[in-house]
């Protein structure tokens, strides 16, 4: 395998940067430069030179193969953040046979080719590089630390003593020995599906942490929407008039409400639409409004027109500033009346919708746990049969096991790697 290397820190100007070596030649290409290495795991202090020239000082640190985050030979170089220093090294690394720059993802997918990461282990990383909140950052830390493996290793070992049980009543079909599995057996099923259930209720959840919840601010024209949203983004995100209907199109505008991400949708004011135009923005708001997690009804009298509050979501009175004694939640963006309340009632409600996540995150792994499901209420449909129908319900079993580990990149997710690691950065 080649040598690659690459700036593993941010690009730009810095106090510090990072470029990693892996690969079979990365000490000797080092050493090149740096002269005699330090012990690995130890930070030795090295002017690196190329030419007979100085090229800068570094913290030169070594992992020896099979000990670091490639699982190959890796060698990094903490230099000076100069732009200009980094691609000084880089290009006497360059200049060296065997050595190449790594690609976006490369050092990750090695990871993944040695067997230092799964592929969950592999999309967690990339959330945890993507991750803006404290939410994001908990859920993507959990799984990098190897939750899904753990789960997945628990069920497939059930799977397989299920699937050894039947084995067995296969085997001795023909003695005269009483060994009815069947009980057990089905027990093993159930349980894994109740799990796989429960997970599977769980990836809406954990989407909308890892994606980001929206919330629509939705009511009738001029009930202060615009107003509002500028108030809680602190900046004056939309355009805001005494005239009705100045909002076309759904404005978005991302927060951090109390580590969670969310994504603030000011939409046009839900009314018959007095000319094209604007029948347009009340349909993009209708549309939107309906797709988001959780709507904030803004009225002045207590009607909703043209939607229904759905379960979880907040009618508030309006224009708070010229309603006094208003009952229950009412807000003004104008004065930040009520806003902190707000924004408590928000938060609450969709902390507790995020109290559901489970440790699957995306798509995949919910489509990974259908069919294992699916192929598990075969085997107890199977097995309920009678004995002599253990053979298929150990191939459906055989399918349960397949599909779950794809959830980790053992089998069937080939077609994926090119995908996850687009999304990478180089140096990572």
């Amino acid at each position: 395998m080649e040598t690659i290397f690459a700036q593993a820190s941010a690009r730009g100007k810095a106090g510090v940067a990072v470029v990693r070596i892996s690969g079979p030649s990365a000490w000797a290409a080092v050493a090149a430069l740096a002269g005699a290495l330090p012990a690995p795991r130890v930070a030795g202090l090295r002017v690196l030179r190329a030419g007979g020239e100085a090229l800068d000082s570094a913290l030169v640190l070594c992992f020896d193969e099979g000990a670091s985050f490639t699982g190959e030979q890796v060698a990094e170089l903490h230099l000076h953040g100069a732009v200009a220093s980094v691609a000084a090294v880089e290009r006497a690394l360059a200049a060296q046979p065997g050595l190449r720059m790594a690609e976006p993802g490369e050092f990750t997918r090695r990871a993944l080719e040695n067997g230092r990461l799964d592929l969950a282990q592999v999309e967690g990383l990339a959330d945890l590089i993507d991750a803006e909140t404290e939410a994001q950052r908990k859920q993507a830390l959990r799984v990098v630390s190897g939750a899904v493996g753990e789960l997945v290793a628990g069920w497939r070992a059930d799977l397989v003593r299920a699937a050894a049980l039947l084995a067995a009543s296969i085997d001795f079909a023909d003695e005269d020995i009483p060994l009815d599995v069947a009980p057990e057996a089905l027990a093993l099923l159930a349980g894994v599906a109740e799990a796989l259930a429960r997970e599977m209720a769980g990836v809406g959840a954990s989407e909308r942490i890892r994606d980001g919840f929206e919330v629509a601010i939705v009511g009738p024209p001029n009930a202060g929407k615009s107003t509002l949203l500028n108030r809680l983004a602190g900046r004056d995100a939309a355009i805001t008039s005494e005239h009705a209907g100045t909002t076309r199109d759904v404005i978005e505008v991302r927060m951090d409400l109390g580590g969670l991400p969310v994504t603030l949708l000011d939409t046009a004011g839900l009314r018959e639409a007095l000319d094209p135009v604007e029948a347009i923005g009340v349909s993009r708001a209708l549309d939107r409004a309906r797709a988001a997690d959780l709507r904030v009804f803004l009225t002045g009298r207590g009607e909703v027109p043209l939607l229904v509050p759905e379960p979880g979501d907040l009618v508030v009175q309006a224009k708070a500033d010229l309603v006094p004694g208003a009952v229950g939640l009412a807000v003004s963006g104008v004065t930040g009346e009520g806003v902190e309340r707000l924004i408590k009632a928000v938060t609450s409600e969709l902390a507790g919708r995020a109290m559901t996540a489970g440790v699957m995150t995306r798509a995949r792994h919910r489509e990974a746990m259908a069919r294992a499901a699916q192929s598990l209420v075969a085997a107890q449909r199977e097995l309920r049969l009678g004995p002599e129908r253990a053979e298929f319900a150990s191939e459906e079993i055989g399918r349960a096991l397949r599909a779950l580990s794809s959830l980790v990149g053992s089998v069937d997710v080939e077609h994926l790697l090119d995908e996850i690691f687009a999304s990478f950065c180089i140096g990572k």
